[in-house]
């Protein structure tokens, strides 16, 4: 039965994709900006797509065909259309940053408030001080409201937010299986495919975007989801920050990057590692095809790490943590060589 479901969610996020890429089929255009890659108009409607086809298989499947609602699921959805509703008027008529943070604030302690799956971001005590508790509430909170803007900057290039979705969401989904958590590996799989009937019309050259409604909303899922793993022992939190970590790493040191050089982070950009990328030539099928590479090389080392003992989580972490700034450097070596090309053809 659940295999049903997803195909019907893959379709049904496939049909309402196709019919939002007709002629005058949708009310908002992604026009080009300083931050675009894309050089003409585009709809910015498909996250209409994923989170319709996400929301009706769940309504269908746990209030039709299950005798038990999962309490959990029912505040993930209600947090997951608040911030549909404002990143929705925020694609349509732009929203002041303060009211749509507000809403992800809202969100995030709407979230919190239901489920209590607060990290344990001082591993290093296990105190439980009020202060403790403050401390790990915060960062839990910043992590929500982070992982859904995030998710939201990285969403600027054809089947880059989309393929990270699917690769992601399906990596949660099998370490769910593994863990035997069958809702959890449901609910990711169906994210997976929902974003799956998107990407075939997202995939280089797309013909149309997500938009805010689609990127924020996936931004928090993988926060919601990354908590309940964690709370649930499904796997822990670095797990799914290693998933995820094609997005994160990108986001985080490009945001450090501009703040040092005392730049304006809230106003559009193109100096997004993927962009530079794009900017070298590379172009967006063979940017994205490399990302889908790096998102499976972290997933692949994802799924083997729950089977190790924890001491080996943090060498591969380590590990890692070596590549991305190897791969930093090549985009700034790159960046360099073609600088120096361009000068010494002047010249």
């Amino acid at each position: 039965m659940n295999g049903l479901f997803l195909t019907i969610a893959f379709f049904i996020s496939l049909a309402i994709t196709g019919y939002l890429t007709r002629p005058n089929s949708t009310f908002i255009m992604d026009e080009p900006n300083a931050r675009s890659l894309h050089s003409h108009p585009i709809p910015a409607t498909g996250g209409i797509a994923i989170l319709s086809s996400f929301f009706i298989i769940l309504f269908a499947k746990f209030f039709f065909f299950s005798n038990v609602i999962e309490h959990d699921l029912i505040w993930i959805s209600l947090a997951v259309f608040l911030i549909a509703i404002v990143s929705l008027m925020d694609d349509w008529k732009e929203v002041p940053i303060l009211y749509r943070l507000s809403t992800h604030l809202i969100a995030a302690l709407l979230l919190l408030w239901q489920t209590n799956w607060v990290i344990n971001a001082l591993f290093f005590t296990t105190e439980s001080t009020i202060l403790v508790t403050v401390i790990n509430f915060t960062i839990t909170l910043f992590t929500i409201i982070w992982l859904i803007n995030l998710y939201n900057f990285m969403d600027g290039m054809d089947g880059f937010a989309a393929g990270m979705a699917v690769i992601g969401f399906t990596t949660f989904a099998l370490l769910g299986w593994q863990a035997q958590h069958i809702t959890f590996s449901f609910i990711s799989l169906l994210i997976a495919m929902s974003s799956l009937g998107f990407l075939i019309f997202n995939f280089p050259p797309a013909r149309i975007f997500m938009g805010d409604i689609g990127s924020s909303s996936l931004g928090f899922l993988v926060a919601a989801l990354s908590l309940w793993a964690n709370q649930s022992d499904i796997f822990p939190i670095w797990i799914a920050f290693l998933i995820f970590s094609p997005f994160i790493i990108d986001a985080t040191v490009t945001l450090l990057r501009r703040l040092l050089q005392g730049e304006k982070i809230w106003q559009a950009h193109k100096t997004h590692y993927y962009q530079r990328l794009v900017e070298l030539g590379w172009g967006h099928r063979r940017t994205t095809l490399w990302e889908y590479g790096l998102m499976l090389s972290c997933s692949l080392s994802a799924l083997i790490m729950p089977q190790l003992d924890n001491y080996i989580h943090w060498i591969i972490l380590g590990i890692w943590f070596i590549i991305y700034v190897i791969l930093i450097y090549l985009v700034n070596w790159l960046e360099h060589r073609q600088h120096t090309i361009v000068v010494g053809t002047k010249v």
